[in-house]
């Protein structure tokens, strides 16, 4: 029986092709998002992937979406906690609302996503949980204090967790994508982007199949050596 994969902020961009690429793996998948539902709708229609509503930052509403995934689908084997938000500024600027927002979307999200099904795969003895950081959260980055304790928050969390479950047939991996070739970084202005490529030594931006192929490897079978671990798919820009 296919295995039932569920891939937060799942229907655009990195998500978009992480879902997609589970689904051409094998895997039933569940596509997440939180509030374009227009965009929803076109990836569905698209791919044929189910997709769920709720806000991640909310455990309860994580809770109800993750339930409600498995009386459709069957229990959750693979969790990708791929959603994530940014709201940058300098510290000496930055809002609470700035800070809190991207603190709850980009990592509280991860308890909120794995709590309420890591029993589960606890006594299935099998689970693959993938969390997908930044090279901005191994580096850091300036007006993005943030985001980046976020993403750096979120390798600390893999660790801990994967610790705790290994000997259950549990892995839990990271993987740190760079200048990914999405809408919201095409959006840079052209000399800035000039700028970032300039400094990736592969001499261009990824793509989002790129990431997403290694997020189907360590949700597979083959990948069962494999846990506590960071995947930096940066192009050389930065060595962990």
């Amino acid at each position: 029986m296919a295995r039932v994969a569920v891939v937060t902020g799942g229907t655009r961009g990195i998500g978009h092709a992480i879902s997609v690429a589970l689904k051409e793996a094998g895997y039933i998948v569940a596509a997440n998002y939180a509030g374009n539902d227009e965009a929803a709708a076109k990836f569905k229609a698209e791919t044929g992937i189910a997709v769920y509503k709720w806000n991640v930052a909310s455990f309860a509403e994580c809770q109800e979406g993750l339930a409600r995934i498995e009386a459709e689908l069957g229990p959750i084997d693979v969790v990708v906690n791929n959603a994530g938000i940014t709201r940058d500024g300098v510290l000496h600027k930055m809002s609470l609302e700035q800070w809190t927002q991207v603190i709850d979307t980009d990592l509280n999200s991860l308890f909120n996503m794995t709590r309420p099904v890591i029993e589960g795969m606890r006594a299935r003895g099998f689970g693959r949980i993938v969390n997908i950081s930044s090279v901005n959260g191994q580096k850091g980055q300036m007006g993005q204090s943030n985001y980046s304790a976020a993403k750096a928050g979120l390798i600390g969390f893999t660790k801990a967790v994967a610790q705790e479950n290994a000997s259950k047939g549990i892995t839990v991996n990271v993987v740190a994508p760079g200048y990914i070739n999405t809408e919201m970084v095409a959006a840079v202005p052209e000399p800035v982007l000039q700028k970032i490529i300039g400094q990736i030594p592969v001499g261009r931006l990824g793509k989002a199949e790129e990431i997403a192929r290694c997020v189907a490897f360590l949700a597979s079978d083959d990948a069962g050596f494999i846990t506590g671990a960071t995947i930096s798919a940066n192009g050389g820009q930065y060595l962990a």
